[in-house]
Parts: C-alpha cells; structure tokens; sequence
C-alpha cells in the first residue's frame, strides 16, 4: 500500500494555518496540524474532514527546540513528508522602537524568526535523504515594506526572507525547494487586532487604520486567508518545480517586488 504524502504546518488551529491545512489536505496531502495546544485544532481537522482531507492534530511549540523535534518525529510516522509550511508566528508589539522592551523584541523574533529555523532544521535531514520536499514559509509583505510602530515584526519577516534565499541554495543541489510567502493583510482577527492597536497609537479609529490600508491596494481589498492558502499548494506541487529561494507577494497588489 502506498504511503500518503505528508505535509505539516504549524500554527494551524487558526487564521493563515487553518486555511493551510484545509487547502493541502484537500489536494491529497495528509496533514500534520500542529499548535501548542492541539485540543485546539479540533475545528481546522473537522475542516479539512469536510473538504474531503485528513488532518492529525499534532502538539508542537515552535520556540522550543525539543518540542520541534518531537513534531517531527511525530509526523515522520504519519509517512514521508514532503512540504513543511512554517507558519505559525506573533504580531508582536505595536509602538515606537524606544518604547519596546527587549523581552517583547525577543518573543516577537523567538517566534517569527527562530521558530522557521526550528522547524525547517529538524525536517531537512530526512528530506535530504529522500532527495524531495518543498520548505515553505509564511513572511509578511512587512519583511519588504516600511510599516511605522512594527519594527521587531518587520525584522524577523525579512530575516525569514534571508533564511529561505540562503536554505535555497543549500539545499537545491538535494532537490528540496524552499520558497517563502508574503501576506499583505489578511482579514481576520488578527489584522483587526493591529488596526485597533495603530488606531490607538496615531489616535485614529480602527476604521481609518483599516482604510489606509485597503486604499493601498490596486485591488482595494484585504487578502483572504485561503488566497494564501492556495499560494501553498501551488509551491507544494509539481507545478513549481522550478521554483526556489522566491517570496512570492499574495498583498492584493500592495508589493509587487
């Protein structure tokens, strides 16, 4: 009996990662949905149950070296994986840069940043070994991008840039590809949560915070989740066997380098 391809993403019990799952497990992939706390991906598996998919809830923290090993180990049982989507991360504080503590400015880049190292590095032996796999990683449009008041978030998106450009290049001659993809902003929870937080520091409404930026798109839209989503599946197919070390923009237009 043939195994079924695997793939993982983390930070799928909401948002970006549920959407994830979702796409990949109904293009076949079985999935590896992991969070901190996996009682909380009951909704994403159920999900991906009803798009026709299977998706295993998996407990994983991405700032914890072991935790992340265990991870892989767990999926590895599930059968080979091919696609490992790094996705999980924090929006970290919104203000000034003389305001932020250093305990802020190491969470938001302990997570966003270290978290991709941690959780690519412990897939990449077996992919290696295999000779196949795609490394994707959730960036932000912010990583190419000014946006006042969000300077750690900023940092560790394109860190994450420089981290795929390079594994890249590493990793190309052991036909793993590595691809990075850049959100603008998705509509959500998350987003709205920013908006608030940037309405309060520039003492504007959420709603004048939300309209700035969809007046920045051509397309006069947020992005939404499963947009990104399908960003996913196309890096994770044979369609883009070409493609490596690239950031691809899903931002409705906002970035378009």
């Amino acid at each position: 009996m043939t195994q079924p391809r695997v793939a993982v993403v983390t930070g799928a019990n909401r948002g970006i990662g549920r959407a994830v799952t979702v796409a990949l497990a109904a293009a076949g992939f079985t999935v590896a949905a992991a969070a901190r706390d996996p009682a909380s991906l009951a909704d994403t598996v159920a999900e991906a149950a009803k798009a026709g998919g299977t998706a295993v809830p998996l407990g994983g923290d991405v700032c914890d070296e072991a935790s992340v090993a265990d991870l892989a180990a767990q999926a590895e049982r599930l059968g080979p994986v091919h696609t490992v989507v790094a996705n999980a991360g924090i929006a970290g504080p919104t203000a000034p840069l003389h305001e932020i503590t250093l305990a802020d400015w190491r969470e938001t880049v302990a997570t966003d940043l270290d978290g991709v190292f941690l959780t690519f590095r412990a897939f990449i032996p077996s992919l290696i070994q295999r000779r196949d796999g795609s490394l994707i990683a959730i960036s932000s449009m912010t990583g190419k991008r000014p946006l006042p008041g969000r300077t750690p978030y900023a940092a560790a998106k394109m860190g994450v840039i420089g981290l795929v450009r390079t594994l890249a290049a590493e990793l190309g001659p052991h036909h793993v590809r590595v691809n990075a993809i850049c959100p603008g902003a998705v509509a959500g929870p998350r987003i709205e949560a920013v908006f608030a937080r940037q309405a309060e520091a520039r003492g504007i409404t959420a709603e004048a915070a939300r309209a700035e930026m969809t007046a920045l798109t051509p397309l006069r839209r947020l992005v939404q989740a499963q947009e990104v989503a399908q960003a996913c599946v196309f890096l994770a197919s044979e369609g883009a066997a070409a493609i490596t070390g690239e950031d691809l923009n899903v931002t409705a237009g906002v970035v378009m380098y």
